[in-house]
Order: structure tokens, then C-alpha cells, then sequence
């Protein structure tokens, strides 16, 4: 079927058959979640950058051992994360985390009240700095699942446990959370998320 787009397993085994335009059409798909997942470790956005690229030229070359049955995403996640950690933990970058949340969608009709975006920013920046307070595994755990929206199978693929691990470390990490919101922050949405 001419003018649809190829799915992953088929760019893949192009890729794997010498295909370097397969493999740019899989970079191009998956360059925005790379670097945003290479942000969440290293905070840092010419970091996240390079560890982005880095992670992609390691996946390309390792593109023969990857099983193409297997979801690729997860797979290519999980070199990033690895490529991210070497190079937060060789920088020592330890900074207040500057996270975006997940891009919002364009307003229907009109914006929010100046009111209600002033307290949607606030909760946003005690959310923030209440994650930056957690430990990485912590922190990870909670970035991948709820502003990545990675399910769970791909959050425990990319962190290398079991699902069953990732529903116990959600948990804890979300408690850990709620402990370091402020109390005028209502935990509703989090009481929500975990159930």
C-alpha cells in the first residue's frame, strides 16, 4: 500500500538492511521524547540535547541486536536515560529542576481568567519544586509515567524493572510527594493518578 506511512518494525529492518533514511524517519518520530526524556536527568537543555543525539547514533549501531517484535520506543528510552545519566552524573549537575509540564492543548474559545492561570502557574511550581526535592529514582518514576504518559510496561522497560516494580515505586514516590506539597495544594489530582 503506496503513501502510508511505515510503521516502526517495518523503518527498522530497512534501517537494519542499510536504510539511513528509515532510520532519520525513526530519529524524527521519536526526537522530541528523547530529549524531553534526556531532560528529566540531566536538567539541562544543551545536555539533554547531546545525550538525545548521542543515544541515537549508540541505537543506530545497535540496531542489528534489537528484536524487532519489541516495541522500539521503550528500547530507544531506555539508551537515552543511559546516555543521559552518564552524562548528568560526569557534570554533577544537581540544579533545581526546570521541567515544562506536558505541553497544553490551544484554548477553545478564550484563555483562562489572569485568576485562574495565576493558580494553575503556582500549583505548577510547588508541583515542580516538590519533584525536584525527590530522589531520582523517585522523581523518574513519576516523570516517566505521568509527563512523558508513558504506560506502564514502556516505564518499566526504560527504567530496566518489572511492571509490578513500577506500580510499588509509583506509589511510594507519589506518598514521598504529597508529603513535600504544600498543604493549601489539594492532592486530589495525585490521589487520582495513583488509583
Amino acid at each position: 500500500m503506496e503513501g502510508r506511512p511505515l510503521q516502526d518494525p517495518e523503518l527498522i529492518e530497512l534501517a537494519k538492511d542499510g536504510d539511513v533514511r528509515a532510520y532519520g524517519e525513526l530519529v524524527e518520530r521519536y526526537r522530541q521524547i528523547a530529549f524531553r526524556t534526556a531532560y528529566l536527568i540531566t536538567r539541562n537543555a544543551a545536555d539533554a540535547e547531546d545525550a538525545a543525539q548521542d543515544a541515537f547514533v549508540k541505537a543506530y549501531y545497535a540496531l542489528q541486536r534489537f528484536r524487532t517484535r519489541e516495541p522500539f520506543r521503550p528500547w530507544l528510552l531506555r539508551i537515552v536515560s543511559n546516555e543521559a545519566k552518564n552524562r548528568a552524573r560526569s557534570a554533577r549537575r544537581r540544579e533545581g529542576l526546570t521541567l515544562r509540564l506536558a505541553e497544553g492543548g490551544p484554548p477553545e474559545d478564550a484563555g483562562p481568567s489572569p485568576e485562574a492561570a495565576a493558580t494553575l502557574r503556582e500549583t505548577q511550581e510547588a508541583l515542580l519544586a516538590a519533584l525536584a526535592m525527590l530522589r531520582e529514582e523517585d522523581r523518574l518514576v513519576i516523570a516517566y509515567r505521568y509527563l512523558l504518559e508513558l504506560s506502564e510496561t514502556e516505564t518499566a522497560e526504560v527504567l530496566g524493572v518489572r511492571p509490578g516494580t513500577v506500580k510499588s515505586r509509583l506509589s511510594r514516590a507519589l506518598g514521598r510527594l504529597r508529603e513535600r506539597l504544600p498543604s493549601a495544594l489539594g492532592t486530589t489530582e495525585l490521589e487520582a493518578a495513583d488509583a
